[in-house]
């Protein structure tokens, strides 16, 4: 029976009782939250995009990507919670082999990948198709951080050349996709990296000042770019950047088609008009069915997980789960930043899904992996900071 009773409390010592207790409990609970509220999300935008796709020949039921999701969840929870559970040690070996994995079959993606809408992001097997950029994502972030570390055992060591090297080879693949978007986070997490680090501020300074030219050669010798920079800086403009601009136009009038509280579940009717209702611009359904406040508590969701995981890396002494949370924390903030900025008008349209709420099962289950490494290098154990004595319990 004493045994019996130790099982659920805090001193349950057992494997998944060590979990439960170690684990940010509340970075956990708002994860899931998400998730709960990108379900209600898909399964509202799901009829416009069924919709959408239907054909003469071929009708999808309104709630099919409802149904989809919902089994994409139920593949990316054990996932999301075995990551969880990992030593850093293991964590970080997973991630440095997985990146190399998935590079590889990055590097694959131009030469073979499935085309839609002009541009190789994907890979087919059988039944799914596999998005690497997005498995890459967290994988990579790691990785660097764990090459970051190792500066402070080697001070000669060229960490900035060997990530950045790293980081521009992944940045010409995905522009050869192309993915201008996917590439900017790439670089801009690889940026916070080097200076979380402590980088020295002339390198810095040296590679911020790079970023105007390549935002000038992105608009000079990349088509898609242009086109885009053009339709959201000259409303009026004709050609391939006019689809663009009806897209934000669209996205903006969904948007705020509900006002503060939305028109109710499944009664919102300018959803039928969004491209890609069910991913790049689910946020916009979220505004016209729920409401701006609803949008408004899906932002504030989003901002306390990053700032949740900032805060208990105040006192985080071991450099490389300090580097690798706050990498992590970093490009799950700026992806939800760039989605939620296109979806209001306020960047140009760039493909960018809403972490844990927009449709696919490459996203939820690359964001799992993500969010479990995230929760694994911020596993506490509050014994060994209680007393400055290590005290060794013999569990009777």
């Amino acid at each position: 029976m004493a045994q019996v009773k130790k099982r659920g409390g805090r001193g349950d010592r057992s494997p998944l009782g060590t979990w439960f207790w170690d684990i940010d409990r509340m970075l956990l609970l708002l994860t899931l939250f998400l998730i709960a509220i990108g379900l209600i999300a898909v399964a509202a935008a799901s009829p416009a995009t069924a919709v959408r796709y239907s054909g003469d020949k071929h009708k999808i039921a309104p709630l099919y990507y409802f149904w989809r999701q919902l089994m994409w969840v139920g593949v990316s929870l054990p996932v999301l919670f075995g990551v969880s559970m990992l030593p850093v040690v293991q964590a970080r070996r997973l991630a440095v082999s997985g990146a190399i994995f998935f590079f590889g079959l990055l590097a694959l993606t131009p030469l073979i990948g499935v085309e839609k809408n002009g541009a190789k992001r994907w890979l087919e097997f059988g039944i799914s198709q596999v998005q690497p950029s997005e498995f890459l994502k967290p994988l990579f972030i790691v990785t660097v951080a764990w090459l970051l570390s190792l500066k402070a055992k080697d001070r000669e060591l060229p960490t900035v050349l060997i990530t950045g090297g790293m980081t521009g080879m992944i940045a010409v693949v995905l522009m050869l996709q192309p993915d201008f978007g996917q590439t900017v986070i790439f670089c801009a997490v690889w940026m916070a990296l080097l200076m979380i680090a402590g980088t020295p501020m002339r390198v810095l300074v040296g590679l911020t000042a790079m970023v105007p030219a390549g935002l000038v050669a992105a608009y000079l010798f990349y088509g898609t770019a242009r086109a885009r920079i053009d339709a959201f800086l000259f409303p009026s403009v004709e050609g391939e950047g006019a689809a663009d601009h009806f897209q934000v136009d669209a996205a903006h009038r969904t948007l705020t088609s509900g006002g503060w509280t939305g028109t109710g579940p499944g009664a919102g009717s300018a959803k039928f008009g969004l491209p890609e209702a069910h991913t790049d611009y689910i946020f916009s359904v979220i505004g016209e069915e729920f409401g701006l406040i609803a949008c408004s508590v899906v932002a504030l969701v989003f901002l306390a997980i990053v700032v949740r995981v900032f805060v208990k890396l105040l006192d985080e002494q071991d450099e490389f789960k300090l580097l690798a949370a706050a990498g992590l924390a970093t490009q799950f903030g700026a992806q939800a930043l760039v989605s939620m900025a296109v979806n209001t008008g306020l960047a140009p349209s760039k493909g960018m899904t809403l972490p844990f709420i927009s449709y696919g099962g490459s996203s939820m289950i690359a964001l799992s992996i993500g969010m479990g490494l995230l929760l694994a290098f911020t596993r506490r154990n509050p014994f060994l900071t209680r007393s400055p004595y290590v005290v060794r319990w013999s569990g009777e």
